[in-house]
């Protein structure tokens, strides 16, 4: 009766992992706002909400904006290159 129990508690065991990793996995998500990132206009590589903005030296995650007032103090809601959506980027100083 013990190896019926013992076979049973295994498959949940290994379940249990899997959804575990999965979920620890899934939790990873892309950059976040102000790192860096590889394809401008691409949200798929920064976190919800976040676009991979072009700027003169690289490719940075930024906020997605529709208006200006999205936008933190000295950040203006402009275009992002390949696309229609916008983001927050810094003001030039």
């Amino acid at each position: 009766m013990k190896s019926a129990r013992r076979t049973s508690i295994l498959p949940r065991i290994a379940f249990t992992s899997l959804c575990a990793l999965t979920l620890a996995l899934a939790g990873c998500g892309g950059a976040e706002i102000g790192e860096t990132c590889d394809t401008g206009g691409s949200a798929d590589e920064c976190v919800d909400g976040a676009i991979c903005t072009n700027e003169s030296d690289g490719n940075v995650c930024r906020l997605i904006c529709e208006m200006q007032e999205d936008c933190p103090m000295n950040y203006s809601c402009n275009g992002v290159t390949g696309g229609s959506t916008k983001s927050c980027q810094p003001d030039s100083i």
